[in-house]
């Protein structure tokens, strides 16, 4: 009785503005934030590195939709899969632009020569570029493009952006001896890896 009634919830059409306004909160207080002046004395960092902190927290929501739908047994979750994961590219978009312009000044040579010489820059670019690639794939239209298998195996490489997102936050924590965060994404990515990995393996010895 509780599952149906979640997950008549979640096929509400209320659902999908409700996750709208909740992964759009992030922004409008960083927002608020910036025009009242409270980002403390360095704005700029501030925002490149807030953008980009919840930018691998949508990274951990989008993945974990799967396991949580397969765990519980809700099958509306999988409507919320793809909305996340445009708010994970949103906020990877806003990270590196707040990089671009607030670092760089959008000096494209000396960002270039920044992805050339700081590993960290360009794995954080390569993690941008495979997400800009799954935004790219994502509409319907595409898919029957693609075909169903092909589009799959594309899509689940938003594993491997996870990573080298996870590594490219990794070498900049590491810079400051701080990798506690770093350990605790390690952590929720490999579960959420292994618990794909699993179902996977359940469902063609299913078949």
């Amino acid at each position: 009785m509780l599952r149906t009634t979640l997950n008549r919830a979640l096929m509400h059409i209320s659902a999908k503005p409700l996750v709208w306004l909740l992964c759009l909160a992030p922004l409008a207080s960083l927002v608020l934030q910036l025009l009242q002046d409270n980002l403390g004395l360095n704005p700029a960092e501030a925002l490149i590195r807030s953008t980009g902190d919840w930018a691998l927290r949508a990274l951990c929501l989008a993945l974990a939709v799967t396991p949580l739908r397969k765990l519980s047994g809700l099958s509306a979750f999988s409507r919320m899969r793809r909305l996340l994961g445009l708010f994970a590219f949103f906020y990877t978009s806003i990270h590196a632009i707040s990089y671009a312009l607030l670092d760089m000044g959008w000096h494209w040579a000396s960002i270039w020569t920044d992805v050339q010489d700081r590993p960290f820059i360009f794995m954080g670019m390569l993690a941008l570029i495979l997400l800009l690639l799954l935004t790219l794939t994502s509409p319907k239209a595409v898919l029957k493009i693609l075909g169903a298998a092909r589009w799959q195996r594309l899509h689940r490489t938003v594993h491997l952006a996870a990573w080298l997102a996870l590594l490219h936050f990794y070498w900049i924590r590491l810079g400051k001896n701080n990798v506690s965060e770093v350990v605790l994404y390690a952590v929720i990515f490999l579960i959420l890896l292994l618990l794909r990995i699993y179902y996977y393996l359940n469902k063609r010895r299913a078949t």
